[in-house]
């Protein structure tokens, strides 16, 4: 009959030390030639423990044969396009500069008034008498009149502050010459005018231009 599992583990140590000394004992008296029947006494006072071994344990079973096949290649996975970023426009807003601030108004004091114009004296000289009584057909050159030559002479004069003549130059000439000489000869000697005024009344002298036709009469 099996105790073993029954068998308290404090019952099953003490059983084991007995057996020991048992062992020592019996041959402690073998090696001494100890009587065999104070060792069979000796065994019948002790109880013996039938203690069973636990059966083994069990092995494990043997790990499957390795696979040999590779695994197959991880499937190739293409990286998505890069998205781009989006493009971002700065708008940049122009804000109005503030006009600026105006300058204070600066008093100016009114201009004075204008003096009065100064009035204006000038005048032109002017002819005394009639220039055309200044040379007649009582005056024709006789040898122009017996050569019949006629001709319309034209004449300036210069005069100065007293009113007299001071020079005389042909402007357009009759075509003789001994008229056009007569004609320069009786307006200086004849000729006299009124001095024109400047704008303050001073006299001065000027010019005079004119014409005179030299005709025979009949």
């Amino acid at each position: 009959m099996a105790y073993g599992d029954n068998v308290d583990p404090k019952n099953r140590v003490v059983a084991i030390v007995l057996v020991g000394l048992l062992t020592a004992v019996l041959g402690y008296g073998l090696v001494n030639g100890l009587n065999i029947s104070i060792v069979k006494k000796i065994a019948e006072k002790l109880d013996v423990v039938d203690v069973e071994e636990p059966p083994p344990p069990e092995e494990p079973p043997p790990p499957p044969p390795p696979d040999n096949k590779l695994p197959p290649p991880p499937p190739v996975v293409t990286p998505p396009s890069p998205i781009p970023p989006p493009v971002t426009t700065n708008t940049v807003q122009s804000v109005p500069k503030a006009p600026p601030t105006p300058p204070p108004p600066v008093y100016t004091p009114p201009a004075p008034p204008a003096p009065p114009p100064t009035p204006d004296l000038s005048a032109s000289g002017t002819p005394r008498g009639n220039p055309g009584r200044w040379a007649t057909n009582d005056d024709y050159p006789a040898r122009a009149m017996r050569e019949e030559r006629e001709g319309t002479t034209g004449f300036r004069v210069t005069y100065g502050v007293d009113g007299r003549i001071t020079s005389c130059d042909i402007t357009s000439s009759s075509g003789h010459a001994d008229l056009d000489a007569e004609t320069c000869k009786l307006i200086t000697r004849r000729g006299r005018f009124n001095p024109g005024k400047d704008r303050a009344g001073n006299p001065t002298g000027g010019t005079y231009s004119n014409r005179i036709r030299w005709q025979i009469p009949r």
